[in-house]
């Protein structure tokens, strides 16, 4: 895979800046590409200490995953809802979902392989089984894995169909006028800087449903429902109305952190009808302790 993008944040160690840029890759795995000349700076090869310079063009080439055997491993799930066909994680804040280059162990696939002592469905291959759909990385909360291919094909064409409600959370920079709204607006590849998503003319389809829960002085706790399911919908929509999510590294890198190590968006219901049973599964999980602690310090601003 190749990712390009222009620098925008000087003086930063090469190998820092990248790995920040691509959350999925980790640094050391980084720093090998850069030494194997995987890693261009506007043309030409650079070590991985080199120091960034502003509005540089990086390209990244990265090799395809050679996983073959993703180990099972002993890592606690917060498990919000199980059966026998599927099950319902609350994934927390900085967990990558399947494996990856520079992520091999530590994902939430090697978590479920242990846990359904390997009974997931393998319709995506090796290294997403159960997976029919993610979060980033930095976003936290419910995600739905899966057991059984039967089960696998239909919950994906019911999330393909929007028959999978999810709302999420989201705080964000700025205060939002509107009680509610519905950002309309189509996604596709930033062609600045192609690991961001950004409404373009030719992007596809992509609505994204918003209701405020509180403002504070500086910032807004939103309440948002997908219609659509688009790579980084919420982050690249909230963006594009001049209010992103707090924290968010890829969309707002000037903006203050306020401590987080990721953007404050938690994905906190889940509501479909169960494939196999024709009951609805509501699933709601709790806001996480650095969300929480996040709207306390927001409120204090007021």
């Amino acid at each position: 895979m190749l990712y390009e993008f222009t620098v925008s944040r000087a003086d930063v160690r090469m190998d820092a800046y990248v790995a920040d840029a691509i959350p999925e890759l980790s640094r050391s795995y980084v720093s090998s590409l850069i030494s194997e000349g995987r890693v261009l700076v506007d043309g030409k090869p650079v070590k991985p200490s080199v120091r960034t310079k502003m509005d540089s063009l990086i390209r990244v080439d990265v090799p395809e995953p050679e996983m073959t055997d993703i180990k099972a491993e002993n890592i606690p799930l917060d498990i919000a809802y199980e059966d026998r066909d599927l099950l319902v994680i609350n994934k927390p804040q900085g967990m990558v979902v399947h494996p990856a280059p520079g992520h091999a162990s530590g994902t939430l696939v090697n978590a479920l392989l242990y846990y359904c002592k390997g009974q997931l469905s393998d319709i995506n291959g090796v290294i997403r089984p159960g997976i029919i759909h993610r979060i980033d990385k930095d976003t936290s909360g419910l995600l739905i894995a899966v057991k059984n291919n039967e089960i696998h094909e239909q919950m994906a064409k019911m999330i393909a169909a929007h028959d999978v409600v999810r709302k999420y959370r989201c705080l964000v920079y700025g205060v939002v006028d509107s009680d509610k709204g519905t950002i309309d607006a189509p996604i596709g590849r930033s062609s600045m800087d192609r690991r961001r998503m950004a409404v373009t003319a030719d992007g596809k389809p992509s609505v994204t449903h918003f209701e405020v829960v509180e403002r504070f002085a500086h910032a807004t706790d939103l309440s948002l429902v997908l219609e659509t399911g688009r790579t980084h919908q919420i982050r690249s929509h909230l963006a594009y109305i001049g209010h992103p999510a707090i924290g968010d590294p890829m969309y707002a890198p000037r903006r203050p952190s306020y401590g987080l190590s990721g953007q404050a968006l938690h994905s906190k219901e889940l509501t479909f009808v169960h494939p196999a049973t024709g009951e609805t599964v509501h699933v709601d999980s709790e806001l996480p302790e650095y969300y929480r602690n996040l709207i306390e310090k927001l409120r204090k601003e007021n």
